[in-house]
Formats: C-alpha cells, sequence, structure tokens
C-alpha cells in the first residue's frame, strides 16, 4: 500500500500570509506524540484511536501512522478540536487521607485538592499512591513522559520509607533481599536497608516495580502490618525543601533528567506503576 498523501491545511486556502497556528505547537510533532502532549491519551493509545478512525487531520480521517503535525493544522479527536497543552510538572509531597486520582464519585479528598493552585490546565497522576501512603508523587499533562516513567523498561526507581509493627527479622531480610513470590508472580526489590540499626522497625526499601500495593504486600507476606509508607525518592527526585502536603513545579534540571532517564536501559519483565 502507497504512502498516503496528507490533506493540506484549510486555514492555508483561505488565509492570506502564514496560516494560523490553530495546534499550539512551535514545530512538527508526529500525531500520536501530539494526542499525548494534549492529554488526549499515551502515544500507544493514541495508535490505537487513530486505527479506530477517531482522528482526523484537516478533515481528512487518519489512516497512517507516524504522520506529522505542522502548526497550522486542524487535528481532531472525536469530533472535537485538539490543542496541545503546555507542558506542566508538579511534584507533590502527598500526605495520608488523599486519593491518588483525578476525580472521585464518593466526595473523597484527592490529590487535585492539594495542587489547585497550580493553575487551569490538566494534569494526571504518573502512577499511584494509595490512600494511607505518603510522599512523592508526579503530576503532568505530558503523556508522552508519563508512559515513560510507568514503563518497567526505563527502570524508574522508588525508595520508600517503611514503619513496621515489629522489628524485620534477620530471615525475613534475606528473603525480600532474595526475592518472593507473591499471589501475582515473583517480586524482586534492589535494597533494603535500616536507616539505624537499632531499630528494624524502621526499613528503607528501593524498588523499580510498580505493581499494586507491591511494598505493603512483600511486608504481610512475611506476616508484618505496615504501620507507616512514605516514598521518599521517585525517579531521582527527593521532598528536599518540600513540607508535606506541598508541591512545586519541577526545574529544568529535574525535568531533563527525566526526559534521559534509563535511555538505553531495558529492564526485563516488570509491570507498570499502580499504587504502593
Amino acid at each position: 500500500m502507497g504512502k498516503t498523501t496528507k490533506p493540506a491545511p484549510k486555514s492555508a486556502a483561505n488565509t492570506k500570509g502564514k496560516p494560523r497556528n490553530t495546534t499550539g505547537l512551535m514545530e512538527p510533532m508526529r500525531l500520536n506524540r501530539f494526542l499525548a502532549h494534549a492529554g488526549i491519551a499515551s502515544r500507544r493509545k493514541a495508535d490505537a484511536l487513530i486505527r479506530e478512525g477517531r482522528v482526523t487531520l484537516n478533515g481528512t480521517v487518519v489512516e497512517e501512522l507516524g504522520i506529522m503535525v505542522e502548526p497550522d493544522d486542524a487535528v481532531l479527536f472525536d469530533g472535537n478540536p485538539v490543542q496541545a497543552e503546555r507542558p506542566v510538572y508538579i511534584l507533590l509531597n502527598k500526605p495520608k487521607g488523599f486519593i491518588t486520582t483525578t476525580d472521585d464519585d464518593r466526595d473523597r479528598r484527592t490529590v487535585m485538592d492539594l495542587i489547585k493552585a497550580a493553575g487551569a490546565q490538566r494534569v494526571y497522576p504518573v502512577g499511584r499512591l494509595d490512600r494511607q501512603t505518603s510522599g512523592l508523587l508526579l503530576l503532568t499533562n505530558d503523556g508522552a513522559l508519563a508512559e515513560q516513567l510507568m514503563h518497567p523498561r526505563y527502570e524508574v526507581e522508588k525508595l520508600y520509607a517503611v514503619s513496621l509493627d515489629k522489628p524485620l527479622s534477620e530471615r525475613d531480610h534475606a528473603k525480600i533481599e532474595a526475592g518472593l513470590t507473591l499471589d501475582d508472580g515473583p517480586v524482586q526489590v534492589d535494597a533494603v536497608r535500616f536507616p539505624k540499626e537499632d531499630n528494624r522497625k524502621e526499613v528503607g526499601l528501593a524498588i523499580h516495580s510498580g505493581r499494586n500495593r507491591i511494598v505493603r504486600r512483600i511486608f504481610e507476606h512475611l506476616g508484618y502490618r505496615v504501620v507507616h509508607l512514605d516514598r521518599v525518592i521517585y525517579a531521582g527526585l527527593t521532598k528536599k525543601d518540600l513540607p508535606r502536603g506541598k508541591w512545586r513545579f519541577l526545574q529544568r534540571r529535574e525535568l531533563n533528567a527525566l526526559k534521559h532517564l534509563g535511555m538505553g536501559k531495558k529492564r526485563k519483565g516488570g509491570d507498570e506503576a499502580h499504587s504502593a
């Protein structure tokens, strides 16, 4: 099958001089990435939406993956105009008692309540922290980056401070380091350490896996109850100068580090990010 010819922008035929920027882009961008930046879907899911015929470009249904979008193009998704949003990257130090979701039908407090002052642009949590877990949570409208950070191949490390109801025994410490098999399969941690050697109730656990409630389930599997769980490092980001319940925008150097995270690396197996 030959290559599809890209339809010309309708605005170009009816406008003198340079066509109006209808996409919000500053430079050409692949269509699936453009949809991800607009908050429609991840790049992978955007490809599926294109295959389903739900995306039009300059009035024509897109049939070819990999097509480029220009600033003066008109893109519709399900008949609605799509415009690239300004990328926003927010780091939140989540307190306990807040749900990691953009909306809750039971009217419970969500992480969105904590970042209302960040502006009107839509952002979404990258992965999840369960209601009783505190710590670092990244929120963004950059679907491509979110997908990258949640994919196991990029080896995004998370460090948790865990408080247990009883001291972690040497035997169980060794079991965790060797790897456990839970109901949903094996899990391997990166490190298990004690911030204070004389207090084995307080444990630092580094892990790449993002399976649902994985940290809690590791200790519950061995007969421990997690009293408190706090994510203190996420993808190299820390809680320095970020009090509980507060947020800040990422700095340029932090964003660059995230975008280059794990380039060239591939981790065997793994799971996308859910709640800790």
